[in-house]
């Protein structure tokens, strides 16, 4: 191993502490109150999410995407179906999220089964989204190699000079992710971190304190 460089960056984490009695019975309770907080704490992109799936084979690739909402049914978010992300969910419905406020010093993992949103519900968040956010889900073939971006800029001028109206693609949509596994880190002292899961045994939650 090579001593110094990457090896040796570390923060040890003193902000917070987090105990069973201070966690709320129901995980998407207690979410809220975490999300709340990033929020208030004015961080860069609360809702930001590593979401990681995998094919049918088992292979796994993971990128951010967007919370957009989230329920008792569990936490939705937003894509074109014929992404690579798409594919794999089509391939194979199980999937994990997580979020990480390192201003906050947390994290949560999420896992579960994932399933697409109503037409209805994709239609209603679609036209609520800006105008230029609609055409760009449009216009671009997502996850597919392309020659230059020129080419988006190209079908972005033909679809204003060509269309009137901004319909929802039949390849756009959301999915919600309905947990199973509910996990809520935060950072302590000497990697003595605080780390306790909320599992779906039927339809109640269990709750036990992980080893960090």
């Amino acid at each position: 191993m090579v001593k110094g460089g990457i090896s040796q960056i570390r923060n040890d984490y003193k902000k917070q502490k987090l105990r069973k009695e201070d966690l709320d019975k129901n995980p998407i309770r207690q979410f809220q109150i975490w999300l709340d907080e990033a929020i208030k704490s004015e961080l860069t992109e609360p809702t930001a999410m590593t979401l990681a799936t995998a094919d049918a084979s088992g292979k796994p690739s993971a990128r951010i995407v967007l919370l957009k909402f989230f329920n008792k049914n569990g936490f939705a978010f937003f894509t074109n179906y014929e992404s690579r992300k798409g594919k794999n969910l089509e391939q194979n419905p199980y999937a994990a999220l997580v979020f990480y406020w390192p201003e906050l010093e947390r994290q949560v993992r999420i896992e579960g089964i994932v399933s697409k949103l109503s037409r209805i519900v994709s239609k209603e968040y679609f036209n609520s989204r800006p105008e230029a956010s609609r055409i760009s889900s449009i216009i671009s073939p997502q996850s597919q190699p392309i020659p230059n971006r020129q080419l988006l800029e190209k079908r972005v001028e033909e679809f204003l000079k060509y269309n009137n109206e901004i319909k929802i693609p039949e390849n756009w949509g959301g999915y919600i992710l309905k947990p199973s596994y509910i996990e809520f880190w935060q950072g302590r002292e000497n990697r003595l971190h605080d780390r306790f899961l909320y599992k779906k045994i039927g339809k109640r939650w269990k709750i036990s304190r992980l080893a960090p």
